[in-house]
């Protein structure tokens, strides 16, 4: 009996090890991308949505910043930095915090 408990949780350690693995591969989907703006001028649309966004709004700040260097830029639109528990959970102990964070820039000329 205590061979087959050992068993079990080892092969629940091994799950949880390999659960945290492959969240750490899609952590972030984020990214920067050119697009046209209402008025024709072009502007960047930023996603820095995902498990590693953080509390905050910083890695997008800085994702435009390195957009529109040292002109700076202004924050067309940004959505709600809205989230949930995301993946697969074994007792509430491996869900994701996942939060879904984007905006859209102008750079300053």
């Amino acid at each position: 009996m205590k061979n087959a408990l050992a068993a079990v949780r080892a092969m629940a350690t091994s799950l949880a090890i390999a659960s945290l693995a492959s969240l750490a591969g899609c952590a972030s989907s984020g990214s920067t991308t050119l697009t046209y703006l209402p008025n024709g001028e072009t502007g960047f649309a930023i996603n820095c949505s995902g498990s590693d966004a953080s509390q905050n709004w910083g890695e997008c700040y800085k994702r435009a910043g390195e957009a529109c260097g040292a002109y700076g830029y202004d924050v067309v639109s940004k959505d709600v930095d809205t989230g949930g528990t995301a993946g697969g959970t074994l007792g509430g102990v491996l869900g994701a915090n996942v939060k879904n964070r984007s905006m859209v820039i102008r750079c300053k000329q």
